[in-house]
């Protein structure tokens, strides 16, 4: 052998054991990280949270990456044939890496088509980093890497294990990642129910999301949705003819588009607050692993209480009735020139400094004076309004701008159940894209006028002797070092009534006697209302002052839910709960919740109670719901107004279901004047309850038997009260007719509909005829044992002033 044969296979052995030891290197994760075969056997890819409604409707996602996983059983056939006839032929037949394909990419150095295997990309997706570099020697790392992990794969996953993870990890078009969501944001269909032609589709898109977005790029979509059907047709496994596939490839792309993100998905305002208390919830609990787990990484699945068509109603609901409302406002004088800014320029001058456009100016180094200056130059702008797509391209200053949306007038209205403390429906305001603060959760708090009425009648009933039928006095009464309640005696009439009538006419110095009877003592009896309250589970920070008894203390309305929980609960209060379990990505259960209820007050003084409320609707406050026509036997509510109409409340409650309002403008110097009935609870809140429970009571899915009525406790004489004709009311009933509310011209209050969808065409759980509930009885106790898995899963496969 000469010298130079010699020279050559040395250097060809060096180069070869090089090579070797490059790879052993590269496999023992000295050049770049490494999975190790732990990590590899229970692959891991960021997974978005999911949220599902009361009969697994999936209500939205947490999310960095759009990614959630499903099994093998649950993707069609066609998805797997596309994708292996399209990327990968010999994929059953090879290792992880495929001979042929090596060589071909090596002979046409990579003209000819790729050498990368489904095992390889599914390595890619789930082991590899910045893979998009376009650092040669990097991507030489990288093929290597992808091949020593391919391989790793095929000895530890069988090949539908392979593909499936393949299929839940792979890019889609709208950075939708995995086969499930693709399958519902292009076609609303779950992945088991794709049909040939939405399977190409699909799969057509992987080799490049953004060239072949059937929503952005329709002809390219088309063209390679029939090139994925072609290679079908060549791919024996598929068994697709050829003339079925020139069938298909004549039909156009039919897509049905949903995208769920933070703002549209059902219940926005709902999913907010879900996700708020659900990171205080991944705070405190950990991983086998020792981390604490990701709202936004670890695919948790979280089952809610909310009804999917009692949330579309509710938004219905507060969309039809707002829309009037604001129509209203803005007729108003001071509304339509301007001068309710008079004294406030501060506020708007303040919004203006928060606004994204101020921030961003100011980043790009303008003065504030400059900055001040392009407020008053008109621009194109998007702003919201009622209208059936609830916004309006227009051209107006910022400053305008700034005015015309805080003079919108906002909304919170919550449904429960009020036996079991489950929450059906949240709408925290009147449009989640444009508003997002929340006004129905705890935090958010509202003087609440004339509806802490009945909660102290109650604690009068129960601890001091009254009934509906014990005569009250409608003077002013003082407490001595504490004032007057109310302030002035202007609004008193002097008259004896039933403390029946004090409450259906909302007579505020009837109830300040009421009161001063529980203690004559100074300021004891609203230290004693306070402790009935804290008993109650009320928790905000209410201040010892007489006045509270009228209303003049600000708390929220999901306590106000909590609270009046009892009346139709029969003396059980019912704390609110939206969430019944989490689960992992994999479906095990990692908590569960139950219903926490506890007695507060007897069933004879709840019902007594009811008595007097269903008064309020028949002759007093809330006469104006008549003209609803609701459907229902029996139902009690309670109308509650503030100072100059500042606030708008409306509580409201059936045998079954329990439903409360609150209406008015975050800024509260902007209302209704004090001479309009319109600002009062009966006209801005109620009609939001009214047209909620007639569009549930007409939908066989929500249960409610309009039939029920309250059930008397055994032994407890019926209680006739007597109404007389004779008692002013303290807020005037709503007496005018719907004719009275204009819409915009060319609207109807049904062309405004609910914020938030209910998806189509998804997987629902097995439908099961509703239930009614009937009324709660004293012996009935919440369930204590958790829901067991499977129950409302995801569905199996098939299609101190005056207060009046």
């Amino acid at each position: 052998m000469t010298k130079a044969v010699r020279t050559f296979w040395r250097i060809f052995f060096g180069c070869v054991a090089a090579f070797i030891l490059f790879l052993l290197m590269i496999n023992w994760g000295w050049i770049g990280d490494m999975p190790s075969i732990d990590d590899i056997e229970n692959p891991s890819a960021l997974q978005a949270s999911q949220v599902f409604a009361d009969d697994g409707t999936p209500m939205g996602k947490y999310l960095i990456q759009d990614r959630v996983s499903v099994p093998n059983k649950d993707i069609s056939k066609h998805v797997i044939n596309a994708l292996v006839a399209t990327e990968d032929k010999r994929f059953y037949d090879h290792s992880g890496i495929d001979g042929y394909s090596l060589l071909r990419a090596f002979g046409y150095l990579g003209t000819g088509g790729g050498a990368s295997t489904i095992t390889m990309q599914t390595a890619k997706n789930l082991f590899t980093k910045n893979w998009s570099t376009k650092n040669i020697f990097l991507r030489v790392i990288q093929k290597l890497k992808e091949s020593i992990i391919a391989i790793k794969l095929e000895r530890n996953f069988t090949k539908e294990e392979i593909v499936t993870l393949y299929l839940n990890t792979v890019e889609f078009s709208d950075n939708v990642f995995g086969i499930k969501n693709a399958a519902n944001t292009f076609f609303q269909k779950e992945p088991d129910r794709l049909n040939i032609e939405e399977a190409a589709v699909l799969v057509g898109m992987v080799n490049a999301p953004g060239i072949y977005n059937p929503r952005t790029n329709p002809k390219r979509a088309l063209e390679r949705r029939n090139i994925v059907l072609n290679r079908m047709v060549d791919y024996e496994r598929a068994n697709l003819k050829e003339a079925e596939a020139l069938v298909l490839k004549k039909k156009p792309i039919e897509l049905s588009y949903r995208k769920l993100n933070e703002n549209n998905g059902l219940g926005p305002y709902f999913r907010m607050v879900l996700a708020e208390d659900m990171k205080k919830w991944c705070k405190e609990h950990k991983k086998s692993n020792g981390d604490n787990y990701n709202l936004y990484r670890d695919g948790l699945k979280i089952y809610t209480t909310i009804s999917p068509r009692m949330q579309q109603y509710a938004e219905e609901a507060v969309a039809n009735h707002m829309a009037t409302m604001q129509r209203l406002l803005n007729m108003q004088e001071n509304i339509k020139k301007g001068t309710v800014w008079k004294g406030f320029e501060n506020v708007l001058e303040t919004a203006a400094r928060q606004s994204d456009r101020w921030k961003n100016l100011k980043s790009d180094g303008m003065s504030d004076d400059e900055i001040r200056k392009t407020f008053d130059q008109k621009t194109r702008m998007r702003i919201f309004a009622w209208n059936p797509s609830r916004y309006s391209d227009t051209t107006m200053t910022p400053w305008d701008s700034i005015k015309y949306h805080r003079q919108m007038l906002q909304a919170g209205f919550m449904v429960m159940n009020p036996l079991d403390g489950q929450i059906k429906a949240w709408v925290g305001g009147i449009d989640f894209k444009t508003y997002k603060y929340d006004h129905a959760n705890i935090n958010t708090k509202r003087q609440v006028g004339s509806t802490m009425k009945p909660l102290l009648y109650s604690l009068a009933i129960e601890e001091a002797g009254f009934s509906p039928n014990t005569t009250v006095y409608d003077n002013q009464q003082s407490f001595g070092g504490f004032g007057m309640v109310p302030a002035t005696s202007k609004t008193c009439t002097g008259q004896a009534m039933p403390m029946a009538m004090a409450l259906a006419k909302s007579r505020n110095c009837a109830t300040a006697y009421v009161l001063k009877q529980l203690d004559n003592g100074g300021n004891n009896g609203a230290k004693r209302l306070i402790d009935f309250l804290r008993k109650c589970n009320f928790t905000s920070n209410i201040p010892a002052y007489p006045s509270i008894g009228i209303g003049s203390c600000e708390l929220s309305l999901y306590e106000m839910m909590q609270g009046y929980s009892m009346f139709p609960g029969r003396g059980f209060n019912s704390k609110p709960m939206y969430i019944t379990r989490i689960e992992d990505r994999n479906g095990n259960v990692l908590a569960t919740f139950t219903p926490q209820r506890k007695e507060v007050i007897s069933d004879q003084t709840a019902y007594s109670v009811i008595k007097m409320m269903q008064e309020v609707l028949r002759i007093g406050t809330g006469a104006g719901i008549w003209q609803y026509d609701p459907p229902f036997a029996e139902m009690a509510g309670k109308t509650g107004t503030t100072n100059d109409n500042s606030d708008a409340w409306f509580m409201g409650y059936t045998p079954q279901l329990l439903a409360g309002g609150w209406v008015g403008c975050d800024d509260r110097f902007i209302r209704f004047n004090t001479a309009s009935k319109n600002g009062e609870g009966g006209r801005a809140a109620m009609p939001i309850w009214a047209i909620f429970m007639k569009k549930a009571a007409a939908d066989p899915n929500c249960g409610l038997d309009t039939k029920l009525s309250f059930v008397k406790p055994e032994n407890m004489p019926e209680i006739t009260i007597q109404d007389d004709a004779s008692i002013l009311s303290g807020e005037g009933p709503s007496t005018g007719t719907e004719s009275d509310y204009e819409l915009p011209k060319n609207v109807t209050k049904e062309d405004i509909g609910a914020e938030s969808e209910i998806p189509v065409d998804q997987k629902k759980a097995t439908e099961k005829p509703k239930q009614n509930i009937p009324p709660a009885t004293p012996a009935q106790q919440p369930p204590n044992t958790p829901n067991k898995k499977g129950e409302n899963l995801m569905p199996p496969k098939k299609p101190g002033g005056t207060r009046r």
